[in-house]
């Protein structure tokens, strides 16, 4: 049974107090005033509320006389005492203590059973700049930022759609956070929608301090299989050109990335540089990223299966395999070097921007050639190594890129042990993953398999925007045309 607030403006003070530990936390802050000869109180989280606002609603509520607001004090306050926009009330006690905790100013007037919830937050926030991990020639600079209104924000500002919609839920028992589900209502799936919005209603932890890749797993359900089934960005033009398609887009509150669902395996392999240059142009890049994705899993496996057996090799490949002898075998050699690389990025990536130079020279040049001159490892396996390295980083989803890296790792030891049938069984194992993966109901392999010659090629080839007539099924969307 919902608690309801009480006439009492000190009854409602001793329960928000007790609950809130108003006498215990110093940025909780109850101030009285009197508003037409009532008493009243303000309270509010100091830190998360615009001091100049809260200082001119508290002007013009001081200022009320008696006559201004009878004979129904509540009405005349909200027309006459509060020049602000978002302005709601409440008799719920617990909605209440959720609003100031969240960031709104909260009043309570006595001799009123319901507050008056004044959304005059602002939440700390860095500038809006262009995605570190998504950066383009050409386009905009800006990227998505921590806070969930400017986000929606900056997706309106390039849809200027009626049918856009931006649905508010909470997420954690504990944490309340603000989860956002973005749709353009005649284009999304509504099964989609209702599936995504059933998942965050239903997660059941304390809380979200993760951001959205706590909320990914109660969405899509973990498993073994690392392929992500959910493509983030930071960008908010590839967000609103999803969107389009009949994607479904969730922000998550303190992250600066959105998630779009469902998402097939050609969605990582795209980037949006490609459709910042001409289209011939895009569909080198497509084809060259591609490439060095592919190149990225097969290289070091199909490199150790033939040079483990050079009895299979034409004469024309015999230059392959280690030209002199190493203290550790060919095998050893690649384990030690993904295992190294890996250690070398995140290294990396915990190292200050001042010493990352110092860092990347120390790691991949001096210890390179330390190791090779010591006998430790051969010039190919670095070499071999190395391409696999820039063919994962070349990946416009880091998540996808780390999958495929699993994968690799996966095929590498099954050749190490078994030679060409351990490499053929890897390359196996890892087609199963992708051909039963599906993301929301949504075939990961989808338009090759199931085969969708149309939408094939504007995968292949990066189609010019005129061309566009159509939306991809694979989207669940409800048009296919426009």
């Amino acid at each position: 049974m919902a608690r309801k607030l009480e006439k009492d403006l000190e009854e409602n003070i001793a329960v928000l107090t007790d609950e809130l530990g108003i006498d215990i936390s110093f940025d909780l802050i109850l101030r009285r005033i009197s508003i037409g000869g009532k008493d009243a109180a303000l309270v509010f989280v100091d830190g998360l509320i615009k001091d100049h606002v809260t200082v001119d609603i508290m002007r013009t509520l001081m200022a009320l006389t008696r006559e201004d607001v009878l004979p129904d004090p509540l009405e005349k306050i909200l027309q006459k005492g509060l020049p602000y926009f978002e302005v709601d009330t409440s008799d719920d006690l617990d909605e209440v203590i959720l609003q100031v905790i969240s960031g709104p100013l909260v009043l309570l007037i006595d001799g009123l059973d319901q507050a008056i919830i004044i959304d005059a937050r602002e939440y700390p926030i860095r500038s809006i700049e262009e995605p570190d991990l998504e950066r383009v020639t050409r386009g905009s600079r800006d990227g998505f930022v921590e806070t969930s209104i400017f986000n929606t924000a900056l997706l309106r500002r390039r849809l200027r759609d009626p049918r856009l919609r931006c649905k508010a839920l909470k997420a954690g028992k504990r944490s309340q956070t603000d989860v956002v589900i973005v749709y353009i209502e005649d284009l999304a799936e509504p099964g989609l929608v209702e599936e995504i919005e059933k998942s965050i209603e239903d997660v059941g932890v304390e809380g979200l301090p993760m951001g959205i890749k706590s909320l990914e797993e109660y969405i899509v359900s973990a498993t073994i299989n690392p392929l992500p089934k959910i493509r983030y960005t930071e960008r908010p033009d590839v967000a609103a050109a999803h969107l389009l398609e009949g994607h479904v887009a969730i922000i998550v509150d303190t992250t600066p990335a959105v998630a779009l669902a469902p998402a097939t395996a050609w969605h990582f392999t795209q980037h949006a540089e490609e459709y910042f240059q001409h289209p011939v142009v895009g569909t080198y890049l497509r084809w060259v990223r591609t490439l060095g994705m592919v190149l990225s899993f097969i290289v070091t496996p199909l490199w150790l299966a033939l040079v483990m057996d050079k009895d299979i090799l034409p004469e024309a490949l015999h230059f392959l395999g280690p030209k002199g002898p190493t203290t550790l075998s060919l095998f050893a050699q690649f384990i030690i070097l993904e295992l190294g690389l890996d250690l070398v990025r995140m290294a990396f990536i915990h190292t200050p921007n001042a010493l990352a130079t110092s860092l990347g020279i120390v790691g991949a040049i001096l210890l390179g050639d330390f190791a090779v001159k010591v006998g430790l490892f051969n010039e190919e396996t670095i070499l071999y190594t190395a391409l696999a390295a820039i063919g994962t980083f070349a990946t416009p989803s880091l998540e996808f890129g780390l999958a495929i890296r699993l994968f690799r790792l996966m095929t590498l030891l099954l050749t190490g042990f078994f030679g060409l049938i351990g490499l053929a069984a890897g390359v196996v194992v890892t087609l199963l993953f992708f051909a039963f993966t599906r993301s929301f109901d949504t075939p990961y392999l989808w338009p090759l398999i199931p085969l969708n010659l149309k939408a094939l090629m504007r995968l292949i080839f990066r189609t010019p925007v005129p061309d566009l007539r159509s939306r991809p099924a694979t989207a669940r969307s409800k048009q296919d045309s426009n």
